[in-house]
């Protein structure tokens, strides 16, 4: 396993009026690859603001984070876009798919932005190693949701990130397609990479190697 992530007395301060607001106060933590990890907590727990910053889409008022070994803290956006799209894989609960789109187009679509050409060999084999292989030419709002979110999940591959973040991932799924999907996560951390789910639905979390569980901001455990 490599340590992936990892935060050092991580904070994120702002004003609202005259208070302080201590979305996270001293954070530490490591997560390593081959790892299902969740984070859960309620809300205004700190959850969706670790989330942010762990997925360099925010940055900390304070302390050190480290993605891969490198020290992303006080990175410019500039880096930042490329530390994404290097290392991670977005997933969310709404799956955020063009529905006039198809399968396929939706999946090439972070490499039509970044203004690359689609590998075709690739895209097969993620389709084919998610279970979508045979669907890719069909219109994503034609699918079931747990397919919907097995073409979020095989967008977020594209890049091949060393991790995945996933927010409330199977929020929107029946049992069956939640099951579908915890399953993928499964395979993807035993090939490697580190699968972080934000969640509220502690039977998932229960399904995950480790849970980390935020109040006001700090671990509790």
């Amino acid at each position: 396993m490599e340590n992936i992530i990892e935060t050092s007395n991580l904070k994120k301060h702002y004003t609202r009026g005259s208070e302080i607001v201590k979305a996270l106060d001293g954070v530490d933590c490591s997560i390593n690859s081959q790892e299902i990890v969740s984070v859960v907590g309620p809300s205004g727990s700190g959850k969706t603001t670790f989330m942010n910053i762990i997925g360099c889409l925010d940055s900390p008022t304070d302390g050190t984070l480290k993605i891969a070994g490198e020290n992303v803290t006080g990175f410019k956006e500039s880096r930042l876009v490329t530390i994404r799209r290097k290392n991670i894989g977005f997933i969310f609960q709404r799956f955020h798919l063009i529905p006039t789109l198809t399968i396929k187009e939706n999946i090439e679509l972070p490499l039509i932005f970044a203004k690359e050409k689609p590998d075709n060999d690739k895209i097969q084999n993620l389709l084919e190693r998610v279970g979508l292989k045979g669907k890719e030419h069909l219109g994503a709002n034609m699918v079931s949701g747990g397919d919907k979110q097995k073409v979020s999940i095989t967008r977020a591959l594209i890049y091949n990130p060393k991790i995945i973040i996933a927010d409330e991932p199977t929020g929107r799924l029946e049992s069956k397609e939640r099951n579908e999907v915890m399953k993928l996560f499964r395979e993807l951390a035993t090939s490697g990479y580190a699968i972080i789910i934000a969640t509220h639905d502690m039977s998932i979390a229960e399904e995950s190697d480790r849970i980390i569980q935020l109040q006001d901001g700090r671990v509790l455990q």
